[in-house]
């Protein structure tokens, strides 16, 4: 973030001055928390007295429900914290300004200045008067097809806020709306383009990689991973039971990847594809960082399981490293982001070996150049490899 611009400390300004900034002044600013940050300072030039404020959006993400941006007076940059799903069971959102907002409240107001045994009871207003806060209003704010986040402000002017101040604030929401709306549309994009393609592969399509065949070749670690014997478990065990398992397995085996520096690129049904790009000198290391990593988070994984009933889960993970070509491939109109390539072909390939050499790990003899002066690898020979002329050196890694 960075802080606010264009604010002249000595200058005073109307309600229509900060309408003209909040319609013709934001268009390139790229965050919803700058704009409101200076919005609230740009209020205060303009007399009225807001000493608090706040921005709460739902949003459509894997591990959080919604955002919360704060803003108190004598701050140049509002504070970000994320709310996870079980806040609606919790008691600082049940009976909260939110709470009340979600549910279908047009306006929740609240003198803070009376005695609060005939107030609303909830924590944040007693937060609030301890902070000499005098009122509180919160709204509804409306996004496309009837979404409804909320924004709050406070003041600690004696009295509270007049008549002439709430009609301000209020007539500010329908554009702050719209200023919110796309930018948290933006953020969304980015979010679901993270979450189901990746980081990197995210920013290369928001930039405008998007067309059918488009793509670069890169120099990459390949790591495939899949489970053994998931076939028996799906056909035997509870729909649900199988979704925790798979789930469980993922977190495993994908949260030391992404801790690396690695790149998951897809999921397949219960292996997954990723890459360590060699831009980074230590890639190979890291990939072997995180297979560590996850080896021990699967022996956690297997340990619980076998407490609450569940089978083990086996896998075997097959690591090569090479020429990629990372791009858009599909049909006209579903694409798949995703490299291929023989390197990713070798890697697959090694990754079927593990089961029939009995090997959690195997390293082709490419990959085991990079890393075999740091790392205790053991050679296991010389294997065919379908699709491939000559027999390939492996390596174990049992680390």
């Amino acid at each position: 973030m960075n802080s606010p611009p264009n604010i002249d400390a000595g200058a005073d300004y109307s309600e229509n001055d900060v309408v003209q900034w909040l319609t013709n002044h934001t268009r390139d600013e790229r965050f919803i928390d700058n704009i409101f940050a200076e919005l609230c300072i740009r209020l205060q030039r303009a007399g009225i007295p807001v000493k608090r404020a706040s921005l709460h959006f739902l949003i459509h993400h894997p591990q959080w429900l919604g955002a919360r941006i704060m803003w108190a007076d004598g701050m140049r940059e509002a504070e970000i914290a994320r709310v996870d799903y079980d806040v609606r069971g919790r008691s600082e959102y049940i009976g909260s300004p939110a709470n009340e907002i979600h549910e279908g409240a047009a306006e929740v107001r609240e003198n803070l200045e009376r005695d609060p045994s005939v107030g609303r009871k909830h924590a944040v207003y007693d937060e609030m008067r301890a902070k000499g806060l005098t009122d509180y209003v919160a709204w509804p704010l409306y996004h496309t097809l009837g979404k409804r986040h909320m924004v709050t402000f406070a003041t600690d002017r004696p009295g509270g806020f007049d008549d002439t101040q709430i009609a301000s604030l209020s007539r500010l929401l329908p554009l702050l709306a719209l200023v919110s709306e796309i930018r948290v549309k933006n953020r969304l994009a980015r979010t679901l383009l993270e979450t189901y393609v990746g980081s990197h592969a995210g920013e290369l399509i928001l930039a405008g990689a998007t067309r059918r065949g488009s793509g670069t070749t890169v120099r990459a670690a390949i790591m495939i991973c899949d489970l053994r014997d998931f076939t028996a478990i799906s056909d035997n065990w509870p729909r649900d039971d199988v979704i925790d398992l798979l789930n469980d397995y993922f977190d495993a085996i994908s949260e030391p990847i992404a801790r690396h520096g690695g790149e998951i690129l897809k999921f397949m049904g219960d292996g997954l594809l990723a890459i360590f790009p060699l831009s980074q000198p230590s890639a190979c290391a890291n990939l072997l960082h995180a297979v560590t990593e996850a080896r021990q988070s699967m022996i956690a994984l297997n340990q619980k399981n076998s407490e609450t009933g569940r089978v083990p889960l086996n896998y075997g993970i097959g690591v090569h490293v090479g020429d990629v070509m990372y791009g858009n491939i599909g049909s006209r109109s579903r694409l798949d982001f995703t490299v291929i390539g023989p390197a990713v072909n070798m890697a697959s390939r090694l990754e079927a070996l593990t089961k029939q050499l009995g090997r959690k790990v195997l390293l082709s003899r490419a990959f085991a150049d990079f890393v075999q002066s740091d790392f205790d690898l053991e050679r296991v020979g010389e294997y065919p490899v379908r699709g491939f002329s000559e027999p390939i050196e492996l390596f174990a890694y049992d680390g």
